[in-house]
């Protein structure tokens, strides 16, 4: 009981945490053997990463040396939005910055599963008016501007910063980046509007990177200020305010000279990649956020929209491996907003990536399942928008296609529109286009046939998940299976208590 109100913080209606059972879940054998092996205690504090483009969350845990170590790193099942921080209510931006997580954040009644807060919106973000709220890590594997891992993932997560509680750790910190914060990645994001403030929170990944410390975070400014230190002839430690001016303040030397060296040797390394011509990473594709190769490989029409794919060989093979969880039926991949491709220049640069050109990876959108697929939208696009939704049956085609008289055809604006969406399929073969374009005898063609609802209905899910750690996830995948509407909001989701 007294660990309960630990966690309950100033909530103690939330006492009911010592019956339940998902809350309560034991860290898994797997996970309580490598922290052995890694020299860590069960109870040491844990500090966690998050990356969008990688797809991944990690954990890390403060070894007996009282350095930070990697514990697990965790695939994402899905994050919503673009590249970049959050900046209003409703945008489905999954927040980026420093964020500080303390028991009263963990939810264990969440509709969700489980999930924590991650505290969004920070003293920085009130003070550029950025507004927003009830942004969770949490499980169902679906996302509009949090991040989402599978039951069984969140279940193993939430039991390492209940037991960093038990052992004293008021709050840990949550870092989230676009992504991991190398020169490579830098270089290729050189032009995106948000680089500033991602160069603003490198900072602080540096700090982390060299010390393997959580990072003191301060804010004065508008601007983070990291692992900030009374000057020496000052009387009293500085006081910081987001909004005023900064306080006098040094960093420490040992912190200060390891930065710096880290990011002479970053800048060079990063000047070297932009002389050489390294490929500007493509923006304003009008995909909604990603999806782990992992988890893309296993659902129909997988993609991992803005998060690094994989080529479709490879997706492929990646369908036989162990999924890390289960993943639900009405889960919604990434997929383009094919409005803004359309509208998207012809000549836009595409990813650019680090590996040879051979092995260059795009943003994908799920592939289609009819030959009729871009017909379609052509015909569509006198209608205004393109459908999205995995879901929706293709209408039905009424009209005869007429003879071909001529061996050119102008360019028309389905033509288009299939060019462009066919940059985001993973493993195109534009030479199947070309066979397809090419003059073919003129025949009538075959009515669609309509097609059948899918019936199969989700499985229930169970009220507890095995450990993902403990080899779970053999034969977790819903294959086809029809979305589950839920009988409440969104919003409304998150009304327990957290």
């Amino acid at each position: 009981m007294t660990a309960s109100i630990l966690l309950a913080g100033c909530d103690t209606d939330q006492v009911s945490l010592a019956t339940n059972a998902k809350a309560n879940q034991p860290v898994p054998p797997k996970l309580l053997a490598a922290m052995v092996e890694k020299n860590m205690d069960l109870q040491s504090p844990i500090l966690v990463r998050l990356f969008k483009q990688e797809a991944e969350l990690e954990v890390w845990k403060q070894a007996r040396n009282g350095q930070f170590a990697l514990l697990k790193t965790y695939p994402i099942c899905r994050w919503s939005g673009d590249l970049g921080p959050k900046v209003r209510e409703g945008d489905r931006q999954a927040p980026e910055g420093f964020y500080s997580i303390n028991p009263s954040q963990m939810n264990p009644q969440s509709a969700y599963y489980l999930s924590f807060n991650t505290g969004y919106p920070n003293a920085f973000d009130k003070a550029l008016g950025r507004t927003g709220s009830q942004l969770m890590v949490h499980g169902d594997c679906s996302s509009r501007g949090c991040y989402a891992m599978t039951d069984e993932q969140i279940a193993e997560i939430y039991s390492l910063g209940r037991e960093s509680f038990f052992g004293g750790q008021k709050a840990f910190q949550l870092q989230a980046y676009p992504f991991k914060m190398t020169p490579v990645n830098m270089a290729k994001h050189r032009n995106n509007p948000n680089m500033p403030f991602w160069k603003m929170i490198k900072e602080g990944y540096d700090h982390f990177e060299v010390t393997r410390q959580e990072p003191k975070v301060d804010f004065c400014e508008r601007k983070y200020v990291f692992d900030a230190a009374k000057a020496p002839d000052a009387k009293r430690d500085p006081v910081f305010d987001a909004s005023a001016k900064c306080p006098a303040y040094v960093i420490p030397e040992e912190i200060a000279s390891a930065v710096r060296e880290k990011d002479a040797r970053d800048q060079a390394e990063y000047a070297k990649l932009v002389s050489r011509g390294t490929p500007v990473a493509r923006m304003n594709t009008g995909i909604d956020g990603g999806m782990n190769k992992i988890f893309a490989a296993k659902i129909p029409e997988g993609s991992t929209g803005l998060s690094e794919g994989a080529e479709g060989t490879t997706l492929q093979m990646l369908a036989m491996a162990k999924a890390p969880g289960t993943i639900p039926g009405h889960v919604n991949p990434p997929k383009p907003n094919l409005d803004a491709v359309a509208a998207s220049p012809q000549d836009e640069p595409v990813v650019a990536v680090s590996t040879p050109a051979a092995n260059t990876r795009v943003a994908a959108a799920a592939p289609t399942e009819k030959s009729g697929f871009f017909s379609n939208l052509g015909r569509k696009m006198g209608m205004g928008s393109a459908e999205t939704t995995a879901t929706t049956p293709p209408p039905q085609a009424t009209a005869s296609v007429a003879p071909a008289t001529a061996s050119t055809t102008p360019t028309t604006a389905a033509s288009r529109l299939k060019a462009a969406v066919t940059r985001f399929v993973p493993g195109h073969d534009k030479s199947k286009d070309a066979a397809k374009d090419a003059p073919k005898p003129a025949v009538a063609a075959k009515p669609v046939e309509p097609t059948k609802p899918d019936t199969r209905l989700a499985a229930t899910r169970p009220a507890l998940k095995p450990s993902v750690s403990d080899g779970a996830g053999e034969a977790t995948q819903i294959m086809g299976a029809a979305p589950v509407v839920q009988s409440n909001s969104f919003d409304s989701r998150f009304g327990a208590v957290k």
